[in-house]
């Protein structure tokens, strides 16, 4: 959410033996290599990524703040002070692409290729050389809108020590009689230069709504792409816990559209509401630590009733309890099991009093039986609770789809008949049961 678009491996260790398992480690990030007990699933995961990277590199990224990240030093980040609210994104800038490429365009800070800010905050710095404090100048005589405290010397030894007196000299007369305390709004030209303000107090001096308004203390965040034709919002849940949010899009007029990472689906999302203020509320429900894309492409008349997170998450409903005999094959043969087990319940192998049973480690086939009296009207879900680490499902021999993250659910509608069906999960563990064994 805050602009990564682009997963590459860093590196990728060489594994000579088969044997020696799990090989060589870093001490560092997670191993994609051939002798991980998950890499048969990894593409659970790697599609993810690639779903992700793929819609946020579409269109241009929306920020209504543009933090300039200073010259006292070389470097890539700066200060993201005072900090912004929730809602609001923000990206950085540097002294070269203010001077070469910043302009005014409506009232808004724009860029060439057509990123625009309503917002430009300096860092609590005393330094700047005075060709970019001629560049802002500018660019509030254009109607920029900035914020920020006066600097009182150049950071560079050119033309000391004339260019520290060109900067408190150009200091002096657009910030004037400021005291460094009380808040002001100084017209410049056409732009305002904004003192002594927090940045709540700052955009609703501007009337900048929150671009996606969630609680404060909801455990969401966001980043927002914009396209010609659609607006593209990502969110994800930052907590181990199931969340439900109503958060307010800055978007009007549009159906929000639910575009599922995690298996590729879009939906309607058939039930919002236009805020009081302006934007678009929606109910929403997270499981933990998932994420999702709500897409604004079409054209709506307008809500569609009351809004409810259970009319845009239905809550399922139980046909069948796959609680009967479950034959689990231990498919590695790393110190597993020779024969096949029979367990009912289901319960964790870690606890197991077979010490070959409870410090396996690698891929395991579980199958069972169930039946449908009916084939249901509506969509046809397999709930497996809780993996560990990931699993891939197999409905009457054909290929459902896998899980590596809540909610753990598999749709099996297309898969699943009246009568009897069979079904299949392949489950990939990590290397900790095997290890605590050797150790």
């Amino acid at each position: 959410t805050e602009g990564i678009n682009n997963s590459l491996l860093h590196l990728c260790i060489s594994q000579p033996s088969d044997a020696r398992v799990p090989g060589i480690n870093a001490w560092f990030g997670s191993e994609f290599n051939r002798l991980n007990t998950w890499f048969p699933h990894m593409d659970l995961f790697t599609l993810y990524l690639k779903r992700v990277n793929y819609m946020l590199q579409q269109g241009l990224n929306v920020a209504d703040v543009a933090y300039f990240i200073g010259e006292d030093a070389p470097k890539m980040t700066g200060l993201a002070e005072p900090s912004l609210p929730q809602g609001y994104q923000f990206d950085y800038i540097n002294a070269e692409v203010i001077l070469r490429d910043l302009h005014v365009d409506d009232g808004l800070l724009a860029l060439p290729h057509g990123t625009k800010y309503r917002l430009l905050v300096l860092p609590p710095l005393e330094t700047m050389r005075p060709e970019l404090l001629e560049k802002i100048n500018t660019l509030l005589r254009d109607g920029a809108v900035v914020m920020g405290t006066p600097p009182r010397r150049s950071p560079s030894g050119q033309d000391y020590p004339e260019a520290d007196r060109r900067v408190q000299s150009m200091a002096a007369a657009l910030w004037g009689d400021w005291n460094g305390r009380d808040k002001q709004a100084i017209s410049v030209g056409r732009g305002f230069l904004l003192c002594g303000m927090d940045m709540e107090e700052a955009l609703d001096f501007i009337r900048c709504v929150p671009d996606c308004r969630l609680p404060k203390d909801a455990p969401v965040v966001y980043g927002h792409r914009t396209l010609p034709d659609a607006e593209v919002y990502f969110l994800a849940n930052q907590s181990n816990e199931l969340a439900e949010v109503t958060p307010v899009f800055r978007v009007d007029g549009r159906q929000p559209e639910l575009w599922n990472p995690m298996d590729g689906s879009i939906r309607p999302l058939p039930s919002y509401a236009e805020a009081a203020d302006g934007g678009t509320a929606i109910p929403l429900r997270f499981y933990p630590g998932e994420s999702a894309f709500i897409v604004f492409r079409k054209s709506a008349r307008g809500a569609e009733g009351e809004p409810s997170v259970d009319v845009n998450f239905p809550r399922p409903q139980t046909l069948a309890s796959l609680d009967g005999d479950w034959r689990i094959r231990f498919c590695d043969s790393l110190r597993a099991p020779a024969v096949d087990t029979l367990m009912a319940p289901l319960s964790d192998l870690s606890t197991s009093g077979n010490d070959t049973v409870r410090h396996y480690s690698g891929t395991l086939a579980y199958a069972t039986d169930f039946h449908l009296t009916d084939k249901p009207s509506g969509r046809l879900y397999l709930n497996l609770n809780r993996v560990g680490v990931m699993a891939k499902v197999w409905v009457n021999g054909q290929y459902a789809g896998g899980v590596w993250t809540s909610p753990y659910r598999v749709e099996i509608t297309d898969f699943a008949t009246a009568g009897k069906n069979r079904v299949e999960v392949e489950v990939v563990t990590t290397w900790q049961n095997r290890l605590i064994g050797d150790s």
